[in-house]
Order: C-alpha cells, then sequence, then structure tokens
C-alpha cells in the first residue's frame, strides 16, 4: 500500500475541486456553446418551406425587386438562438443554420412570389430588371423563444416596406409575426417549428406585398405626361 505524502495531500483537495467542475460543465444544459471539439460535431439544418399560392390573392402588372434585408448581427447568424428568459439570449450547442436568417426570410418570399404566378417578374435587387416597387425587410427577431411556457415557439419578427422606385414613396409598412411552438426540446422540432414559422410569414407577406401594390396603382398614373406644347 502506498502512503500519500505531505505534496499529495495538498495537491487532493485541488484535484478534487478540479474534477468536480469538469463534472458540473459537462453536464451544462445543451443551450450553450461548448469547445473547438463540439465544431466537429455540429448539426447543420436547412429548412426549405414551400407556400402554396392563396387563391385570394390578387394579381399585379407591376414588377418587384428585393433588397437585401437587413438584421442586427446577433439576430443574423448562423447560430441558432433561444431565448430561455425574457432577458437571456443564448444558442444552441452543436447546431447551426445552413444560411442566415435573412437569407432564408428572403429566399422564402421571392420563392412564393415567384411559384404564384401572381407578379410578371419579381427578383433580387442588381438581377437587371426594371422593376416599379422595391422590398425592404428589416428582421428583427428570429429566435426560440419559451416566453415562459415549458416548450419553445419559433418567433419570426419582421418589418416590411414596399417602395415606390419612382418617387422613392413608402407606398405601405407592416411589422409581420409569427410564432410557432415547437413540439419538443429538441432542437430537430424547433427547427421544424421554424419551417412552420417561415411559411406562415412568408404567405402573410406576399399576400400583403401583391394588395398593396395594387392599391398604390389604382392611386396614380403611369401614363408619361402628355406634351402641352403647341404644335408648328
Amino acid at each position: 500500500m502506498i502512503t500519500p505524502t505531505t505534496s499529495m495531500r495538498r495537491a487532493l483537495p485541488r484535484f478534487a475541486i478540479a474534477l468536480a467542475l469538469g463534472t458540473l460543465l459537462a453536464g451544462c444544459s445543451s443551450l450553450l456553446g461548448g469547445g473547438g471539439g463540439d465544431r466537429d460535431r455540429s448539426t447543420i439544418y436547412a429548412p426549405d418551406p414551400r407556400v402554396e399560392a392563396d387563391p385570394a390573392w390578387p394579381r399585379a402588372d407591376w414588377q418587384l425587386t428585393l433588397s437585401p434585408p437587413t438584421a442586427a448581427r446577433m439576430i443574423d447568424s448562423f447560430r441558432i438562438a433561444v431565448r430561455p428568459t425574457p432577458s437571456e439570449l443564448q444558442v444552441y450547442r452543436s447546431a447551426s443554420w445552413a444560411k442566415t436568417p435573412t437569407d432564408m426570410l428572403q429566399d422564402t418570399v421571392l420563392r412564393t412570389m415567384e411559384d404564384s404566378g401572381s407578379i410578371p417578374a419579381v427578383a433580387r435587387q442588381g438581377a437587371g430588371i426594371t422593376a416599379d416597387y422595391k422590398l425592404v425587410i428589416d428582421l428583427r427577431r428570429f429566435e426560440a423563444d419559451y416566453n415562459g411556457n415549458v416548450l419553445p415557439s419559433a418567433t419570426i419578427e419582421a418589418n416590411v416596406k414596399l417602395i415606390h422606385n419612382i418617387d422613392q414613396t413608402v407606398v405601405g409598412s407592416r411589422t409581420f409575426l409569427a410564432a410557432q411552438p415547437a413540439s419538443s426540446t429538441e432542437v430537430a422540432q424547433v427547427v421544424d417549428a421554424f419551417s412552420v414559422a417561415l411559411q406562415s410569414i412568408s404567405g402573410e407577406m406576399v399576400g400583403w406585398i401583391l394588395e398593396s401594390g395594387n392599391a398604390h396603382e389604382l392611386t396614380h398614373d403611369r401614363r408619361p405626361p402628355v406634351s402641352t406644347a403647341p404644335r408648328r
């Protein structure tokens, strides 16, 4: 049997503390990101929602471009944000988005408008089309929010402005909010809820864009002004 020396006895409490801390950290909630090893095991999620055209959507005879959406850096991240309490924002460990939230939202809105057949042309800004209107999106929230509940809700909030290109008039401005409860606290189910929330908010946006643009078309004359100069 080996008898511990004095130096060994002094080292034992420090070793026990370090071991306890290591065990505690290893058992922490999966909300927080870990060390470099977690990156190797990270799961990348790529929601691909498809929105069916609503028969009630009006048809437009004008064209639209989508400006690059804006968002705070913390919101527009590849990490999946979760809000366990109203004043605390964290990220899920070992999970990330394949695209940033602003890209996901713009892609869904653009594809929905293209597939709806309700507008002659719609494209991203810089695509080369001559557009009558442009869409400006400011993404305010894209997070799993517990909001005092047992299960989180995939929450997306964005302000949308439709701008008339000729005179830069703001035709309409509206804030959209979608909150879809997840079926469990597992990341995969939270991502499924985000897919549903994207479908919901994008469908609402497209209907509003078409209605707002058509309403503005009725209030102004698109024809070029008639010359009043006398004939010679």
